[in-house]
């Protein structure tokens, strides 16, 4: 499978760490050593739906197809105010394509688990050209009293047109439900009147972070070093290893592991924050827009989150320098 065109879109308002100090017992000082994070951009006027379908109108520009062309839209999306109909059906109408479409929650790994389904759909012939969303108001969970969480996320979504190539995606995922405690988010639905008051529950996002670091950093080595043996590769022979960007200290300690020179890790947690599944994808067309990668480049992608999952594919580049 080839990436053969990216897009990107995010929110207009732009926090700084300066601006959370107004209302947080936090700083610029507490939050960058910590996180690497400075500024993140967070939905205001906007609504999730219009940056998927903005990133995706600028995903399907950039392949150089026509939405006739694409022959299944993934969307990969951790809660909006829609349950139903799914993202994915709001990208098929503005975007004027007719094919098939459903969304997933695969977590801060959403776009990596739609990757791997996208490349099956194309092995098995269903379809040559699909379109990946990944959006996400992360923002949103959180309770903004907290510094622990509110500090760390942003909001974005971003795309790629993915195209069959006769070579396999190698693809490793990983779950261990064991750890479903290490990040939660949970929210009320309607509630019935066959059921007691206060079984409904409405709960913002619990992260354990040390937890969440540990297992990122051990799952990350341990996949992508699995990821280059399967594939046959060496790490010299992949463009960039492209991380969730959760956490710059994640980043570095798994670079550091690694023992791989730290150019080869492009970041943009600095300026984004940690956009759940959203984050890969925006690295990729941001590193993309640079003129950074060029035609038959290969990405390894690793990401990992709630669940416990992780997932890590290996991806061509498609298409000449943006």
């Amino acid at each position: 499978m080839k990436i053969i065109g990216t897009g990107r879109a995010v929110p207009k308002h732009t926090v700084s760490n300066d601006m959370l100090s107004e209302f947080l017992d936090t700083s610029d000082e507490w939050i960058v050593p910590r996180t690497g994070i400075h500024t993140r951009q967070i939905i205001t006027d906007e609504t999730l739906q219009d940056l998927a379908i903005e990133a995706s109108k600028k995903a399907l520009a950039d392949s150089g197809l026509e939405a006739k062309d694409i022959d299944f839209i993934l969307c990969s999306n951790v809660a909006n105010n829609y349950v139903t109909p799914a993202m994915s059906a709001f990208i098929q109408e503005a975007t004027g394509c007719t094919c098939p479409f459903f969304d997933i929650n695969g977590a801060c790994a959403g776009f990596i688990y739609a990757l791997d389904i996208a490349d099956a759909y194309m092995h098995s012939g269903r379809a040559k050209n699909i379109l990946i969303v990944a959006a996400e108001e992360v923002t949103k969970f959180c309770n903004w009293k907290q510094r622990e969480t509110s500090v760390l996320f942003g909001d974005g979504a971003a795309a790629a047109v993915v195209s069959y190539d006769a070579e396999p995606m190698p693809v490793i995922l990983t779950g261990d439900a064991n750890y479903k405690d290490v990040i939660t988010y949970r929210r009320k639905l309607e509630q019935t009147p066959f059921e007691q008051p206060d079984k409904a529950v409405n709960e913002a996002m619990i992260l354990k972070g040390r937890d969440v670091f540990r297992m990122a950093v051990t799952c990350a080595k341990r996949d992508i070093k699995a990821l280059l043996d399967k594939a046959g590769l060496q790490p010299s022979d992949i463009k960039y290893f492209m991380l969730h960007q959760a956490n710059k200290r994640i980043v570095d300690a798994i670079q550091e592991h690694l023992e791989m020179p730290a150019e080869k890790f492009p970041t943009i947690i600095d300026h984004s924050g940690n956009t759940s599944s959203a984050s890969v994808p925006l690295l990729i067309d941001e590193t993309a827009e640079k003129g950074m990668i060029n035609e038959g480049d290969l990405l390894l992608l690793d990401a990992f989150g709630a669940g416990f999952v992780t997932g890590a594919a290996i991806v061509k580049w498609g298409k000449k320098s943006k």
